[in-house]
């Protein structure tokens, strides 16, 4: 008699829970996985691995966090080859982490840094025939590009999910607006997300179906174009469309968030809008053509800025961290919607799409009061290959998404 007394006890607290969490909804929080090295930049997981993590380091390595246990050997260490920098404006060393899709057959990934010289670097690294010690020398280079005046030269890497091909992000060469803007001039790559398929040739071939593939006086490797710096960029994996976060230095943040098929040949128009803005203020101009973005908020903004861009929904920092448009299983409030935030207000946001109408909610007070604690410098955010989501704190610390 106990024991059915007990079991229908528990079928009603399971009733009772599963009540309650419908009547206040999912309530979302972060916990810490694990620690890592301070300037930690980015997370990611290698195809058809379940239980480690790999973080990216500012410095020049790469640490695994392998089932919440950070390894004390670093996968990678080339700081020997990465210049970084003291000024906390200036973003150097190790920018991007990408694996080949094959990685588990050719053991390939792919890593971009700015080198000794100052120059942004594209190569392809191997892993050794110990799965978590990476080859430091079997480097092969697949582009440098000089970074002249940029403090901040993107550098993201991403495979796209339906093509295969690796997509690299490049900041302009310039923040500031120019008579003759680089990100609008298609015979260079500052500005630009660049597309190449690493499969077949080395270092690479141009894609049959790239906007300029053909055109002698337009570089073959440009996807879009018109960018500031589009720091993190993110794939969604239902709809293949493409999301950039585009840090400005001046005025707005902006969050683009386009189809795949409209994203090729794109323009988004710095350095003559910037958000929804022009930039010349004192001047009207000319905007067709031009992808406007989804979203935008205000840089360094004044209280009245703050008060007539969103109120209470805290849209305002200094540099938004692109993140992605969420698709796990565990958190049905975010479910469709874009996840971001910003490296100075320390903000995090959800982003919704839904039939052509845009909605934003701030949800960081709701994890700050559901974690045990929270990031210090949101520096990037992470995927893994179960589409649940991570916080990177860029002084060490990598949170993962929970709910009730």
């Amino acid at each position: 008699m106990k024991k059915i007394k007990t079991a229908k006890l528990k079928i009603i607290i399971s009733i009772l829970s599963i009540s309650t969490n419908i009547l206040i909804g999912e309530q979302l929080g972060l916990e810490k996985i694990s620690s890592v090295e301070q300037k930690a930049v980015y997370i990611t997981q290698p195809p058809s691995d379940s239980s480690r993590l790999f973080t990216l380091n500012e410095k020049g390595f790469i640490q695994i966090i392998k089932n919440g246990e950070t390894l004390k050997k670093p996968f990678l260490d080339i700081s020997d080859k990465v210049k970084i920098s003291f000024k906390s404006i200036e973003k150097k060393g190790l920018l991007g982490l990408a694996f080949d899709p094959n990685y588990i057959d050719n053991g390939f990934f792919y890593l971009s840094y700015i080198n000794k010289k100052d120059s942004l670097t594209v190569s392809r690294f191997r892993v050794t025939k110990n799965v978590e010690v990476a080859d430091k020398y079997s480097e092969k280079t697949l582009i440098k590009v000089a970074k002249k005046n940029n403090s901040n030269f993107s550098g993201h890497l991403n495979f796209g999910p339906n093509d295969g091909f690796l997509y690299i992000s490049l900041g302009d060469e310039k923040h500031s607006p120019s008579r003759i803007g680089s990100s609008l001039d298609l015979t260079n790559f500052y500005g630009k997300i660049l597309r190449i398929d690493i499969n077949d040739e080395f270092p690479y071939s141009i894609p049959a179906d790239n906007p300029y593939l053909g055109d002698i006086y337009k570089k073959a490797e440009i996807f879009c174009y018109g960018l500031q710096n589009p720091r993190r960029f993110s794939f969604d994996k239902s709809t293949n469309d493409l999301l950039i976060s585009d840090i400005s230095k001046v005025s707005w943040q902006e969050v683009n968030w386009i189809s795949w098929g409209n994203s090729k040949n794109a323009n988004f128009g710095w350095d003559i809008i910037e958000g929804n803005h022009c930039v010349d203020q004192e001047e009207l101009c000319d905007t067709s053509g031009l992808v406007m973005p989804t979203y935008e908020y205000p840089s360094k903004a004044s209280y009245l800025q703050k008060l007539l861009n969103l109120g209470s929904k805290e849209t305002y920092g200094c540099e938004v961290v692109g993140g992605y448009v969420y698709r796990g299983s565990k958190h049905r409030s975010l479910y469709g919607s874009y996840i971001f935030g910003d490296y100075c207000s320390n903000q995090i946001w959800v982003l919704s799409k839904k039939k052509g109408n845009i909605t934003i909610k701030n949800i960081k007070s709701q994890l700050k009061k559901n974690s045990q604690s929270f990031p210090l410098t949101i520096s990037s955010f992470g995927e893994d290959n179960s589409n649940e989501l991570y916080v990177v704190d860029y002084m060490g610390a990598i949170y993962k998404f929970i709910s009730n």
